[in-house]
């Protein structure tokens, strides 16, 4: 066996055997902040959690709505022409620049397309996967107290004569997105925050009796829209489709919107007048120290309305990062003195930045603020919360471990927000790169593949000691581990023992 296969064995070896003792552990990282159990997923999704009752207020049928008359519901229609829409351009861009390389759905296909039969047939329905609480976006309306998440799964519902196997789960996830605090509701924040880090959260008297169909505020979808196998002319590599539906009350339809910090860099780069006016936005003191903390909103005027985001992506620069060509560069929106000029003066004027103090650190900002971005970094292929599969004959062994390194790396600061909101405390909103999760004080990650353990992401220190990169000089590994650079260019690595 040659060097790289016998490490990819070994790596596989050292997955498999440590999954156990990571679901353990997540299963503690998310109390208050998710619901993962397969028990109670199936339980909430049986009652008024369903996707078709949240969407149809009033439904009381047993059946659940199959897709074909999901898609069919008026609420629903723009939906879908959206999303054929994106297959359309997709297909279109792909014959422009890989007209060498055939696409389609099938195995016989070099890109081998996402199948939307299934996607609005009478044999699959969305199932609730997860409910995952972001009350720490409450900075986003301080009105609402945040957000809630319900989400569902694309899967198919009915099984073949004599097949055993587990109704397979297909490779999308829709995202009910819900407002933690309904409009009007006579409910203070805190007492929201207290019912979630107080116990089970699906119990009676809990915080999801506060919530029903009138919360809803968006959608939000992912789905795997091609996938093209390793060959002699291409490395492996996946798509992901990501799109936000916001309801409208008045038409009382989902309406195709600007996703929250979505760059839109083709339309950034093409435009000098738009490019310009960005460039002073986001480099204004107050907004850059928001970009800093992760709190930072764009205005829609920049934002995209869909995006793809491309799996795997590596950690050296790529056309396949949404900030590519936004930083340095012919025709690029900020250079280098920009960014330095920009960072003195938000210094000099008495702020504190917590992540960017470099021109590295704000080309990785400029990433991970992102929603494709942030799908790319330490992601499950392109998603974060697969969920788990509640519908498999053993469910607690089909979803070993139900969402991503960094899902999990994030709950300490989720739950840290919920305590202050419960207490009446400020709260802190802010947030470290996606790569490298806040701490807050607790030691729930040190050691672990989330912070500084085996496998979490890093950066190569150099001597002397002065030169390191400001922004990240303590993405350290634990002790015994090293930080071995993932590519050709740039710094940032994963921990893996040491070599002697």
């Amino acid at each position: 066996m040659s060097r790289a296969p016998r490490f990819l064995a070994i790596l596989f070896a050292l997955l498999c055997s440590a999954l156990p003792a990571l679901a353990a552990q997540d299963a503690a990282l998310e109390r208050g902040a998710a619901i993962t159990d397969p028990a109670t997923l199936r339980e909430l999704d049986a009652g008024k959690f369903r996707l078709d009752r949240m969407l149809v207020p009033g439904r009381s049928a047993d059946i659940p709505l199959a897709n074909s008359e999901l898609f069919a519901l008026p609420s629903m229609a723009t939906v879908r022409q959206a999303i054929d829409g994106e297959f359309d351009r997709y297909m279109a861009r792909h014959h422009a620049s890989l007209s060498k390389e055939t696409i389609g759905v099938g195995e016989g296909f070099d890109f081998q397309l996402f199948d939307r039969t299934p996607l609005y047939s009478a044999e699959t329905r969305f199932v609730l996967a997860g409910i995952v609480n972001r009350m720490d976006r409450t900075f986003v309306s301080e009105a609402s107290c945040g957000e809630i998440r319900l989400i569902y799964r694309l899967t198919r519902i009915n099984k073949a004569a004599g097949d055993d196997a587990a109704p397979p789960r297909l490779p999308m996830t829709l995202n009910l997105v819900l407002k933690a605090k309904g409009e009007g509701a006579a409910i203070a924040c805190s007492e929201i925050a207290r019912r979630w880090l107080g116990g089970e959260p699906s119990a009676s008297g809990g915080p999801l009796d506060l919530i029903d169909y009138q919360n809803i505020d968006r959608i939000e979808t992912n789905l795997q829209i091609a996938h093209a196998p390793k060959s002699s002319v291409r490395d492996f590599r996946t798509d992901y489709l990501l799109k936000v539906f916001r309801y409208d009350r008045q038409a009382r339809a989902f309406v195709e919107s600007p996703m929250e910090n979505q760059i839109d860099r083709a339309r950034l780069l093409a435009d000098d007048g738009l490019k310009r006016e960005f460039r002073a936005w986001l480099l204004d003191p107050a907004n850059l120290i928001a970009f800093d903390r992760g709190t930072v909103l764009i205005p829609e005027k920049f934002l995209a309305s869909g995006a793809i985001a491309p799996t795997p992506v590596g950690f050296d620069p790529s056309d396949l990062e949404p900030e590519f060509g936004l930083v340095q560069g012919e025709g690029a929106v900020f250079s280098e003195a920009d960014v330095v000029a920009a960072l003195r003066r938000a210094t000099e004027g008495g702020a504190k930045l917590q992540n960017i103090r470099s021109l590295a650190g704000f080309e990785r900002r400029l990433n991970d603020v992102t929603c494709s971005g942030c799908h790319q970094t330490r992601g499950i292929g392109g998603f974060h919360f697969p969920g788990v599969d509640w519908m498999a004959d053993k469910p607690s062994n089909s979803t070993v471990v139900s969402a991503s390194p960094h899902f999990f790396g994030d709950q300490i600061r989720r739950r840290d927000i919920l305590v202050a909101l419960r207490d009446g405390k400020p709260p802190d909103y802010s947030r470290g790169f996606a790569s490298r999760p806040q701490l807050r004080g607790s030691t729930e990650l040190a050691g672990s593949n989330y912070y500084d353990g085996w496998g979490a992401h890093c950066y190569v220190q150099g001597k002397p000691a002065a030169k390191n990169d400001t922004s990240f000089r303590d993405w350290t590994c634990a002790e015994g581990l090293t930080c071995q650079a993932a590519g050709k260019i740039s710094r940032i690595g994963m921990c893996f023992v040491k070599i002697r």
